[in-house]
């Protein structure tokens, strides 16, 4: 295959423009002596979908903005294969998600530290946290970075009664989940600036796409990282059918997410040398754990038919729906502007555990048997979600054909180590204590899902197995750590040199939170070892 030039040598190439890449775009191209190019397979975030926050339903299935993909049938979930959404846009997955902006505790990152992953604690990664941040300014939080964090501006009146009725279980107010504990119930923290999705793309991207040293190109479907001499050496890709190279004096990054990158890996020989011979691809560097560890947060949820017309449900819905579209484009306020979650807790299924091990997302909706984020109901409805925070069970990403275009072999193996199993039946019955208090009884009509006659453990692990779902956090196929992991700490491709990872694929372990604040700031850590900056501050 000929491949032309791509506009001469870059310093840095960027392989991905979702949270990863455009944090990485924004830090490298600040030295203006670098030449960064960005290359992301989507293209520009403009339709209003990706603008309006509660656009996020209309993006979960929408191949315009999501790659779509699908798991294969797991052993642990019926054999079903499950749809799991990956942002196809810049912005990547943060132009899609459900906005949430959840850290993780203190002890998932002392956890990676002790596990080989030196410089990678809390006291290490907290400072890039709180760079990225602009929320608040103390000891545990930032302001004036520039991702813009912003608390619920009001609250529906059945999810005040969920707070109020925590106390009944045992869950103290939470002020701060992002500060000095995790522990509680609480009112999310959202991705909004404005009754606006703002995305990794509008924090990182948008302030900087003038930079004369920075080159964006969407569009730009990858096929393989060129190598010579035992190191990286440019990107082929595709582009409006021409076929380009794009050439690196300095390191390449992949941030194309946890399927995305084991995937490029694979495809260019810089694998596992069985797979890369089973593809026919040239190994360049055998990585046998490319690939590997996949982890992901699998939810289940409750679900209680509700007295009064006055959920989501019906907000939804013409005519209700056209006054809200109205109400948002005047003052970009109303149920529009809202994240999917409204409320939420961590919390501990038994009181001999340190840490929480389950967190729970609330909301004054329910949806249909699609899954957690699907269609709203007809009728009025509430839901509460709830995962494991560290789930046991690992799964695997594996290259089906040698052209990356053909969608990986993803395999999560949900539920299939039996910690998890015991998380999933002690979450819905921890469930069924936060929707059955005093004071959510005045809303309440009813437990439909998975329903009160679901009452023993086989149950209730039936019901998890047959409805449960991802939560979109999929990561550590790249993981990061001493001998044995394809990365370094220093987030470098063991076996070949000018080649970084830097997105979530390196977590070696999930963290209990979304992992969307987490891979922000793992690039911008990144972009501080690659500019030869303190790692220990933004």
């Amino acid at each position: 295959m000929t491949a032309e030039k791509f506009e001469g040598d870059w310093d840095h190439i960027i392989v991905g423009a979702g949270s990863a890449g455009c944090v990485l775009a924004n830090r490298l191209s600040a030295d203006p002596r670098r030449r960064v190019l960005l290359l992301e397979a989507g293209g520009e975030a403009r339709h209003p979908y990706l603008q309006v926050p509660a656009g996020f339903l209309k993006t979960f299935r929408d191949p315009r903005f999501n790659w779509n993909f699908v798991t294969e049938p797991g052993p642990g979930v019926d054999g079903r294969a499950i749809h799991t959404p990956r942002g196809r846009v810049l912005g990547g997955s943060s132009a899609i998600n459900g906005h949430l902006w959840v850290r993780g505790s203190a002890r998932d990152f002392d956890d990676w530290a002790q596990a080989g992953c030196r410089g990678w604690s809390h006291a290490d990664v907290l400072p890039h946290f709180r760079g990225l941040e602009d929320y608040r300014d103390d000891a545990h939080r930032g302001a004036g970075g520039p991702q813009h964090v912003s608390d619920i501006p009001a609250l529906h009146p059945i999810v005040a009664a969920f707070l109020e009725g925590s106390a009944e279980c045992g869950l103290a107010r939470n002020p701060d989940y992002n500060g000095a504990a995790q522990e509680g119930v609480f009112t999310y923290q959202r991705t909004i600036r404005r009754g606006s999705r703002f995305s990794a793309a509008s924090a990182f991207l948008a302030p900087v796409r003038d930079r004369a040293n920075l080159r964006v190109v969407t569009g730009a479907m990858v096929l393989r990282i060129e190598t010579a001499a035992g190191r990286a050496t440019g990107i082929t890709f595709t582009r409006e059918g021409r076929t380009l190279t794009a050439h690196a004096k300095g390191d390449i990054v992949l941030a194309a997410g946890a399927i995305g990158t084991p995937h490029l890996l694979q495809v260019s020989g810089l694998g596992p040398a069985a797979l890369s011979c089973a593809l026919g691809v040239p190994v360049i560097a055998d990585n046998p754990g490319v690939g590997e560890n996949l982890q992901d947060h699998y939810a289940t949820r409750v679900v209680h038919r509700v007295t009064r017309p006055v959920t989501l449900n019906e907000q939804a819905r013409p005519p209700r729906l056209w006054w809200e579209m109205a109400r948002w484009l005047l003052t970009r306020r109303g149920m529009l502007a809202f994240s999917p979650a409204h409320a939420g807790a961590f919390a501990r299924s038994r009181d001999t555990l340190e840490e929480p091990d389950l967190q729970f997302v609330f909301t004054p909706a329910s949806y249909s048997e699609e899954g957690v984020t699907g269609r709203l109901q007809d009728v009025p409805g509430m839901t509460i979600g709830v995962w494991q925070c560290r789930p046991e069970s690992r799964g695997f990403v594996r290259a089906r054909d040698v052209d990356p275009r053909q969608a990986p072999a993803i395999q999560p193996n949900y539920l299939t180590a039996t910690e998890d199993r015991e998380a999933a039946i002690a979450g819905l019955r921890m469930a069924r204590h936060l929707l059955g208090t005093r004071a959510l009884a005045p809303w309440s009509a009813g437990e439909t899902a998975p329903g009160p006659e679901q009452a023993s453990d086989d149950a209730l692990l039936a019901y998890a197995q047959a409805k449960g779902s991802t939560v979109y956090h999929l990561c550590g196929t790249c993981r990061m750590g001493g001998d044995g992991a394809p990365v370094t700490p220093e987030l470098r491709l063991r076996g070949i040199d000018a080649l970084r990872v830097a997105d979530a694929s390196i977590m070696p372990r999930i963290v209990s939170a979304n992992t969307n604040a987490t891979t922000m700031m793992i690039a911008a850590k990144a972009a501080a070892m690659m500019l030869g900056q303190s790692t220990t501050k933004p």
